[in-house]
């Protein structure tokens, strides 16, 4: 990581300190000198292409996306060039990234449905103006202190070709090509949380996202991934040929009806996954509604109802008295 960019101002950004890095560039903290708040800035990687039709593709995407106004996405407020190198000014997030978070361990359910709900909302609101995401994955969704989640990089996504934005949406940009993909058969991505098609350099949709959060549901509930493996081509294999192990088998906790969603996105047909976002996110809130209502969605184990139990066992019970009403 580059120190040497600490304290530097590029355009009305002050660089204060550096936050990480990864494949898609490193990330530094930063303060708007212009409107005193802090900021992130992600500067891309040295080998993005430096072409104009490339980096001009590359701006339009990120306007696009920075009209992503939601509360389950990291807004984009600016972009820029520094020594000829682009980078895009994010929100200063304040928490950890999910991944951070279970670290092997899986979240308790009514966590991963909780988070879960807001990302599916996210991705809901995004594929409403044709933005896909393409690289869902833990290391992209960030947990604030106060439990909120927020999708990040969606100022390197796509614009879906031929998509139409939802009625009641902007239309903010003309649908485009792959920012980067100038070759048939590129893949962008991470490959433990690709779709199939994706995986296989195919065209996508907006169901290539749900593939991709169907893994990382998948992870938040069992502590593992879904497609595990050392080298790219053990996980190719198992993310075109087997099936995960079923998440209630890593995690006895994991309720029956969670599991079903998770198996239903991870459909490596197209057609049988869940064919939108909303839907998805829909099957999640009625598990979460069930579960607060003292349903037995999430119980560990059915409850029993008292009228099937035999008269000895109920007068037994603790705190029941004779001749009480059930």
């Amino acid at each position: 990581m580059n120190l040497g960019l600490v304290g530097t101002v590029i355009s009305h950004y002050r660089i204060v300190e550096p936050l990480g890095s990864g494949g898609m560039g490193v990330v530094y903290k930063a303060e708007d000198l212009r409107l005193a708040r802090p900021v992130a800035i992600k500067f891309l990687p040295d080998h993005t292409p430096d072409d104009a039709a490339t980096l001009e593709r590359f701006r339009r995407e990120a306007r696009a996306a920075s009209a992503l106004n939601h509360p389950n996405i990291c807004t984009v407020y600016d972009i820029g060039d520094h020594d000829g190198r682009p980078f895009i000014v994010m929100e200063f997030l304040d928490g950890e990234v999910l991944q951070r978070r279970i670290e092997g361990r899986a979240l308790p359910p009514a966590q991963v449905l909780e988070l879960g709900i807001q990302v599916a909302d996210a991705l809901d609101a995004a594929h409403a103006k044709g933005i896909i995401h393409r690289d869902i994955k833990p290391a992209n969704v960030f947990v604030t202190h106060h439990g909120h989640a927020k999708i990040l990089d969606f100022g390197l996504a796509k614009l879906a070709e031929g998509r139409v934005p939802r009625e009641g949406t902007d239309a903010t940009s003309a649908p485009t090509v792959d920012v980067y993909a100038t070759a048939a058969g590129l893949t962008m991505g991470t490959i433990a949380y690709m779709s199939p098609e994706q995986a296989r350099g195919e065209k996508v949709d907006t169901r290539t996202d749900l593939f991709s959060f169907g893994a990382t549901l998948y992870e938040m509930a069992t502590g593992a991934r879904a497609f595990p493996g050392g080298a790219p081509a053990v996980v190719f294999a198992a993310l075109l040929g087997r099936s995960p192990e079923p998440p209630e088998r890593l995690n006895a906790d994991v309720p029956p009806e969670l599991a079903r969603i998770i198996a239903k996105a991870l459909e490596r047909d197209q057609q049988l996954r869940y064919q939108t976002a909303a839907d998805l996110r829909a099957d999640l809130v009625r598990l979460q509604r069930r579960s607060q209502s003292g349903g037995t969605a999430v119980a560990e184990r059915p409850a029993v109802s008292l009228a099937v139990l035999p008269s000895r066992i109920l007068a037994r019970a603790p705190g029941r008295r004779r001749g009480a009403s059930v």
